[in-house]
């Protein structure tokens, strides 16, 4: 819910606007991959009880390097936001050094840095201290019990896309793989005390906030900029960085951010995540320079296949948002690979995600796994602490690990 942070270094580089319009080809080996960053938000738990605690001033006090770190709506989360990077492999050091040095100063203040998308023992009855920010005040006055309400904690992906015209476009284009990346992120099968029913929560209690949901299809910087100036004079929502569309031009970056995911159990698991993204910009990039008009999937088809990927993640069924046809998660996952892999190896990244998706498949999702800690002592507070153990730099041993015969263990 920040509004971002303009002073990330995003100098335009990366494709230039208006470079290789026309039909130029598919993503070539060797070609400028654009620069990504990653903003992640973390839960502050007490370490004694499981629950959340409103600490974020306290873990801010204590961070080292506090550029990279600020304080979310609720006090008992925090937000990092990477630099851009073409590199993925330095944008993994770099989130790794930002979740161990911020679970530092969370155990310096007496908490535990968790990254899950819903809080296990919270609802929207218990509510939470929201941070004494102006502008986040004034949110909680206009928003009443929504903004009382659980909080969530989810990760956004910044691809640099310059050009205003293209990154409208953009949004077009990606609308119908967003349950597809909602599967893939799914991290929130807990809350109130109990299991939701939902691989990813977050995206229902979140879904209740003023414009989450696809981006409507627009067709051009002045459409989007009439669209939020219209939201924004209504009173639906306070000002543009409340535009929570699953992607959006960034109002304050030259980037489309995606906003699909949960936060990933894993710095590793971000990266893939991140290089997915990144990706998929790419190619529809590609198709926006070579005039191939955005894919139109009925709209309710787009919602009801984005709540199916809420619902059963990558373990079950999900939705074609053309046809309405059931079709299992994995397959859509690999229809998004064949779409992308040029774009993964015109990058180098197609390695590294490919191993990543094996582990997921050997593993589970985020979801999967916090399921299988609970269900040895069915105990929430076991999966609590898991999840923090997660957080920092791990080793797969770590991991639960789904047997041929479908049940976890730990490695």
């Amino acid at each position: 819910m920040t509004r971002g942070r303009s002073a990330l270094p995003w100098t335009g580089g990366g494709v230039p606007a208006g470079h290789g319009t026309g039909r130029s080809g598919p993503p070539r080996p060797g070609a400028e991959a654009l620069p990504v960053g990653v903003e992640e938000e973390f839960f502050l738990f007490d370490p004694r009880t499981g629950r959340t605690i409103p600490r974020a001033a306290g873990v801010l006090d204590a961070v080292r390097d506090p550029d990279r770190v600020q304080r979310e709506f609720a006090a008992c989360q925090v937000e990092t936001a990477s630099s851009p990077h073409t590199d993925l492999g330095e944008l993994q050091r770099e989130l790794v050094r930002l979740r161990s040095e911020l679970s530092g100063a969370a155990r310096r203040a007496g908490c535990r840095l968790t990254a899950c998308g819903s809080a296990p023992f919270e609802n929207s009855a218990t509510g939470a201290t929201v941070t004494d920010i102006p502008r986040y005040l004034r949110i909680a006055r206009a928003y009443g019990a929504i903004a009382r309400g659980e909080k969530c904690c989810g990760c956004h992906v910044h691809v640099e896309v310059p050009d205003r015209e293209e990154a409208v476009q953009v949004c077009n284009h990606l609308r119908p793989w967003f349950p597809t990346l909602l599967a893939l992120t799914a991290n929130s099968p807990f809350t109130a005390g109990r299991d939701s029913g939902y691989a990813s929560w977050r995206t229902i209690a979140w879904g209740r906030w003023p414009t989450v949901g696809p981006p409507p299809l627009l067709d051009s910087a002045a459409d989007y900029r009439a669209t939020v100036d219209a939201l924004v004079r209504s009173g639906v929502i306070l000002d543009e960085a409340m535009v929570y569309w699953l992607a959006r031009p960034s109002h304050h970056l030259p980037t489309v951010e995606v906003r699909v995911a949960d936060v990933c159990a894993t710095a590793e698991e971000t990266v893939a995540y991140a290089a997915i993204v990144r990706a998929l910009v790419t190619t529809v990039l590609h198709d926006i320079r070579s005039g191939v008009p955005a894919p139109r999937p009925v709209e309710a088809l787009l919602e009801g296949a984005h709540w199916r990927a809420a619902r059963d993640g990558l373990e079950g069924q999900g939705v074609d948002p053309f046809t309405g046809a059931p079709v299992p998660a994995w397959r859509l996952v690999d229809e998004l690979m064949a779409r992308i892999g040029p774009a993964l190896a015109a990058a180098g990244d197609l390695p590294m995600v490919t191993e990543r998706l094996f582990l997921l498949r050997c593993l589970g999702s985020g979801a999967a796994r916090q399921r299988a800690v609970y269900g040895q002592r069915s105990n929430l507070q076991d999966v609590v602490a898991w999840m923090g153990r997660q957080t920092a730099p791990v080793t797969v041993c770590d991991l639960p690990l789904l047997t041929s015969q479908g049940d976890f263990s730990v490695i």
